[in-house]
C-alpha cells in the first residue's frame, strides 16, 4: 500500500463511517476500484479505531454519565433505578451479538463475505429495508428498553457483512421499533464503541502481518489513515446528529440503491472482479 492509499481509504473511512451507507462497502469498493486490490478486513477494522475515537470525544460527557451511573449501579440498589444505569447496561448487552458472531465467522468475514456481488446487492437489500422502516417508523420513543438493546444489537451484528453498514443496521432496527431518528442515531454511535474498539483492537496482529494477500499497510501508514478517518469521522459525526433530527434518510436510500446498481453494472461487464 502506498501513503496515498492509505490517506484515501482514511478519508473514505472518515466519511461513511457513520452515515448509514457501510463504510466497509466502501473502502472494499475504493480500494478494488482505484487500487485493483482489497485492503482487507483487518485493516479496515484498524482504521475503524479513528473514527470511534471521534465518538468517544464528542460523545464524552455522556460517557462519563454512563460509566458513573453504572458503576454507582453495581454497587447501590438505589442507583439503579437511574436511566443512565439502564441504558449502560443496554450498551453492553447490544454488544454481545456482533462480538460473539465476529468471532465465530471471522474467516467468512475475511474472505468469502467481501465478495463484491454479495456487497452490490446487499447495499440495495437494506436500502429498501431502511426505507420502510424510515418511512413506516412511528417516532414516538425516546427511551430504549432491554428487548429493543438486544434487537438493534443483533441489526448491529448484520454490519459483519460489507454493505449492510453498522449504523444502517441498528438505526433501520431503531426505526421500525418506534424510537425518534435522533434517539436510534445517538445510541447506534454508543453500540458501536464497544464492538469497533473490539474488533480494531483484535484485527492489529493481522494487519502488523504484511504476508497476507491484498493490499497491506505498514504501521506508519495505518497509523496515519486512522489519525485522518479521526478527524474526518468527528466532523460527520456532529453533521450527522444535525442532519438527522430535520431530514429523513432517503438521501442515503437512493445513494446506496445507485452505488448497488454502478457496482453490478462493472461486475457484469468485467470491469471489477468480485473477488
Amino acid at each position: 500500500m502506498t501513503w496515498f492509499e492509505a490517506l484515501v481509504l482514511g478519508l473514505v473511512q472518515g466519511l461513511t463511517e457513520f452515515l448509514p451507507i457501510s463504510s466497509s462497502a466502501h473502502i472494499r469498493i475504493v480500494s478494488e476500484l482505484w487500487f485493483g486490490e482489497d485492503a482487507g478486513a483487518s485493516f479496515t477494522a484498524v482504521i475503524q479505531l479513528g473514527t470511534e475515537a471521534a465518538v468517544v470525544i464528542y460523545f464524552a460527557k455522556d460517557i462519563w454519565r454512563l460509566l458513573k451511573a453504572w458503576f454507582r449501579g453495581l454497587v447501590s440498589r438505589a442507583a439503579r433505578s437511574d436511566p443512565d444505569y439502564r441504558m449502560a447496561w443496554y450498551v453492553i448487552y447490544g454488544s454481545i451479538p456482533i462480538a460473539v458472531l465476529g468471532v465465530l465467522f471471522k474467516e467468512q468475514i475475511r474472505s468469502g463475505l467481501r465478495n463484491l456481488w454479495i456487497t452490490a446487492i446487499v447495499l440495495m437489500v437494506f436500502a429498501a429495508i431502511l426505507a420502510v422502516a424510515d418511512e413506516t417508523g412511528r417516532q414516538a420513543r425516546t427511551r430504549l428498553t432491554l428487548k429493543d438493546s438486544w434487537v438493534m444489537g443483533f441489526a448491529q451484528a448484520m454490519a459483519l457483512v460489507p454493505g449492510v453498514s453498522r449504523s444502517g443496521g441498528t438505526l433501520t432496527a431503531g426505526l421500525f421499533l418506534g424510537l425518534r431518528r435522533e434517539d436510534a442515531t445517538r445510541y447506534a454511535f454508543l453500540l458501536a464503541i464497544p464492538s469497533v474498539f473490539g474488533a480494531g483492537i483484535f484485527s492489529i496482529p493481522d494487519v502488523m502481518d504484511r504476508s497476507g494477500p491484498g493490499l497491506q499497510a505498514d504501521i506508519p501508514q495505518t497509523i496515519a489513515a486512522t489519525v485522518v478517518s479521526f478527524v474526518v469521522g468527528y466532523a460527520c459525526v456532529a453533521w450527522l446528529l444535525r442532519y438527522v433530527s430535520k431530514h429523513s434518510y432517503m438521501v442515503f436510500v437512493w445513494y446506496r440503491i445507485a452505488l448497488g446498481a454502478v457496482l453490478c453494472a462493472l461486475l457484469a461487464t468485467g470491469v471489477v472482479s468480485p473477488t
